[in-house]
């Protein structure tokens, strides 16, 4: 008897302490869970960046280590305190793997310092207020921007009038296209981008910071209209000479993935015409700035085609490289020789290559991170270029994110799960095998969290199978009946559900559970790595089949016992901004509140780049543009709407959300509207908070009992 009772004696202490632990466990606030927030719980992170073959490096604390890739024997590389504040530590990259140098980027200047000699090998001055910075670790040169015009090691290169841009990214990023400066891999010339914008309308923005508001006018090309035109520099240092590429004199057309050859005496690009229906692969001499031939690759589409790849070449090899496409319907490797020949398709089936890695020293095997494994995953593979067999690296699941190595031999794999956060990982390459270097601790580790899960739908098509995300309170009982907030994206290049940390769920989903609501998501088609036939489901009719999988969605939330089907709203922001609005508007008995943020409301507001991809032109596409415009819809507006928009919002410019209100107005029909000062396309730093604190509200307003 004793024995027992000591045991019940004990077990009643558990329950008690794991009964307090539980009363203690505090729910979370958007301080913790938006970023901004003056508590945010961030996920912890570890920086490491490849030395050479056998070394990386890693900053911890206020000293930078080097450690043996093999062995994971560490040494001190350099402290701050050795540094005496003549650079920050933070900034340093390792861009010599054959030197004991590191390459200090600051505010006005590059810094070359040699940490065994303790010294400085070079410094080269950059413009306080430079941008666009671009070093080249070959030849020491670097080149940035000085308001519209190209500077190289403090030498002027080009002298522009207002409106014509050079060294800046061009097309309004899209096409993979994010810098505007591209360095031989000599370093001895630079290829830029020169962008005349002078023939663009100008659009109006309202500065109300001053004490007069004042009109900031920025060029945008609507769709249909007039847009820049985009020709292609080469400078050389050495005799300060430019000339520009001889690409013809048609302008309606797009330069994008620009790859220097191995020698640097070429330059390759893809040129994409205006409908985006044909793109080639041209070769030009930078010496005459004249082609080298036809196109060596072409490719047609009915529909678009979306280069967003650069070639790649073979180490060693100058004459064999690799092309990307999606002529097969998915996105993957084609290897090329230099005279446009085909010589083989490297990958094949119904998943995505989403990125190329590198390869291995001899060029005999190549690394890329696929979606093969799942369409929420993202995951490691090395590819061997003579028999196409691909073997898995390091863990599998999760969304994976890996440095390669400079020879190839190892893999810093960065990974988060729906149930790790972040995990780092070094795996060699050859043999397979992985050792921890990082793990991070759960950022929400204390706080009572909700419960999320995954699973899939049919779409509106009855065949395709459609992921959905839901997020629900952590004492949730199914007896209850809880109100739903569908927070949607909906368009391409985007995806919301995942098997990364949480699934995908952002703060935001995790705090409206917090407050009893269920937060459902759904991938709908249109969206991103299912392939091309799942993303241009919707072309020429932006929102329309997005709009009835989503209703999907919602008719199987109704279907469940617990979902209170009098209570669902809708929110999301950009092309989840038109997909909130149309679902209020075409579907007006199913949502009753919505929240849209930076909307696209009608597309012949929106740029052409990005616009005509999907639209086409509304001189072409007349019928789709009005079939897709929602002001023709404002009248049929019955629940409460609030649209946000930003007044300095350069992508989804403010008349979308101004001539909304304004049919509105006509139709007598009463939306809300909220205005954040200041902010372009999304609210960020501070006001986040108060963004997602005003979204809460409003849902609290009319969707709660």
């Amino acid at each position: 008897m004793k024995k027992l009772s000591n045991s019940l004696s004990t077990l009643l202490v558990l329950l008690f302490a794991t009964s307090l632990a539980a009363q203690e466990r505090t729910k979370p606030t958007l301080e913790e869970l938006i970023p901004g927030g003056a508590a945010y719980r961030y996920t912890e992170n570890k920086r490491y960046q490849w030395w050479n073959d056998d070394a990386y490096l890693t900053l911890t604390g206020d000293s930078l280590l080097a450690v043996q890739a093999k062995s994971g024997q560490t040494r001190l590389l350099v402290s701050a305190s050795q540094l005496a504040k003549r650079m920050n530590l933070g900034s340093a990259r390792a861009l010599w793997p054959d030197r004991p140098w590191l390459l200090f980027s600051q505010a006005e200047d590059y810094v070359v310092y040699d940490w065994q000699a303790d010294s400085i090998v070079h410094l080269r001055p950059v413009a306080a207020d430079a941008a666009n910075r671009d070093y080249e670790a070959t030849s020491g040169n670097v080149a940035y921007t000085l308001q519209n015009n190209l500077y190289v090691n403090g030498k002027q290169v080009t002298d522009e009038p207002d409106g014509v841009l050079c060294g800046h990214s061009v097309h309004r990023n899209e096409f993979g296209i994010h810098k505007g400066t591209f360095w031989s891999p000599q370093g001895d010339r630079l290829a830029f981008y020169r962008m005349d914008e002078r023939m663009v309308s100008l659009y109006p923005l309202v500065d109300v910071t001053a004490r007069v508001g004042q009109v900031d006018y920025i060029r945008y090309p609507m769709a249909g209209m007039t847009s820049h035109k985009v020709s292609i520099g080469i400078y050389s240092p050495a005799d300060g000479t430019t000339l520009y590429l001889n690409t013809g004199d048609a302008t309606d057309r797009y330069f994008t993935n620009l790859t220097w050859s191995p020698d640097g005496k070429s330059l390759y690009l893809i040129e994409l015409n205006r409908d985006q229906n044909h793109a080639k692969l041209c070769r030009y001499n930078v010496l005459t700035g004249e082609p080298e031939g036809a196109p060596l690759i072409e490719e047609t589409h009915p529909k678009y085609v979306e280069p967003q790849h650069p070639i790649c070449f073979l180490p060693g090899n100058p004459r064999a490289f690799i092309y990307q496409s999606q002529r097969d319907g998915f996105n993957h490797l084609y290897l090329y020789n230099t005279d446009g020949q085909l010589i083989k398709q490297l990958t094949q089936g119904s998943w995505m290559v989403q990125e190329l890695l590198g390869f291995n020293f001899s060029g005999s095997e190549l690394f890329i991170a696929s979606t093969e494994a799942s369409p929420l995953q993202s995951n490691l593979y090395k590819v061997d270029i003579k028999s196409g067999k691909r073997t898995p690296l390091g863990t599998q699941g999760g969304v994976h994110h890996a440095q390669l190595s400079p020879w190839g031999a190892y893999l810093i794999d960065s990974y988060a799960t729906p149930t790790a956060a972040r995990t780092i990982d070094l795996i060699a390459t050859k043999k397979g095998t992985t050792r921890r270097l990082f793990e991070a601790q759960n950022p929400y580790d204390g706080l009572e969290m909700p419960t999320i899960r995954v699973g899939t739908i049919k779409a509106a098509d009855e065949a395709t199978d459609l992921w959905y995300r839901m997020v629900t309170p952590a004492d949730f009982e199914a007896t209850r009946r809880y109100p739903v907030v569908v927070y949607v994206y909906g368009g391409p290049h985007a995806q919301m559900i995942t098997d990364g940390w949480l699934h995908g769920a952002r703060g935001w989903d995790l705090y409206m559970a917090t407050r009893g609501y269920i937060v459902f998501t759904l991938d709908n088609r249109g969206s991103s790595n299912r392939g091309l036939a799942f993303e241009n489901v919707t072309f020429r009719r932006l929102g329309l089949e997005e709009c009835k999988d989503q209703v999907r969605g919602v008719e199987y939330l109704k279907s469940l016992p617990y979902v209170d089907a009098a209570r669902i709203g809708v929110h999301g922001w950009s092309y989840g901004g038109h997909m909130t609005t149309a679902l209020m508007l075409r579907y007006p008995d199913l949502f009753q509140v919505g929240v849209a943020g930076g909307p696209v409301i009608d597309w012949k507001y929106y740029e052409v780049m990005y616009g005509e991809r999907y639209m086409d032109t509304p001189q072409t596409n007349a019928s789709g543009y009005d079939a897709c415009n929602l002001n023709r819809l404002a009248g049929r507006l019955k629940g409460h709407l609030l649209l946000i928009h930003d007044d300095h919002d350069d992508t989804c410019v403010p008349q979308h959300t101004l001539s909304f209100l304004k049919a509105c107005v006509d139709a007598r029909t009463y939306p809300d509207v909220f205005i954040y000062p200041t902010h372009k396309h999304n609210v960020l730093g501070r006001d986040r908070v108060h963004l997602h604190e005003k979204i809460t509200r409003y849902f609290d307003q009319y969707l709660q009992p």
